[in-house]
């Protein structure tokens, strides 16, 4: 069955630097769409940013373009998220996800705080 394991969060000051890792299982990696969405308290969960398939291209919201880049070891069957210059409205739970057979299909999550 399908499976996202987030990794890579923690508390970072502002102006730092984290990579989060999303390990995927039980469909052929390189054929879907890898998407980054995160998840402030209180609010919705939110677009950040996609890796089409096979080298289709990337994705930004506007909130992180120039800050955050997406990529994808298609090998390893991992998308990553690497994020610059953080800034405290970056803080939320950062979740990949990906649309496979007609169902959007979730990881646990990985908690992310910017904080002095």
């Amino acid at each position: 069955q399908v499976q996202l394991v987030e990794s890579g969060g923690g508390l970072v000051q502002p102006g730092g630097s984290l990579t989060l890792s999303c390990a995927a299982s039980g469909f052929i990696f390189s054929a879907y769409t890898m998407t980054w969405y995160r998840q402030a308290p209180g609010a919705e969960r939110d677009f950040v940013a996609h890796t089409a398939a096979d080298g289709g291209g990337t994705n930004y919201a506007d909130s992180v373009k120039g800050r955050f880049t997406i990529s994808r070891d298609n090998a390893k069957s991992t998308v990553y998220l690497q994020m610059n210059s953080l800034k405290p409205e970056d803080t939320a739970v950062y979740y990949c996800s990906t649309y496979f057979r007609g169902y959007r299909y979730w990881g646990q999550g990985t908690q992310v705080t910017v904080s002095s």
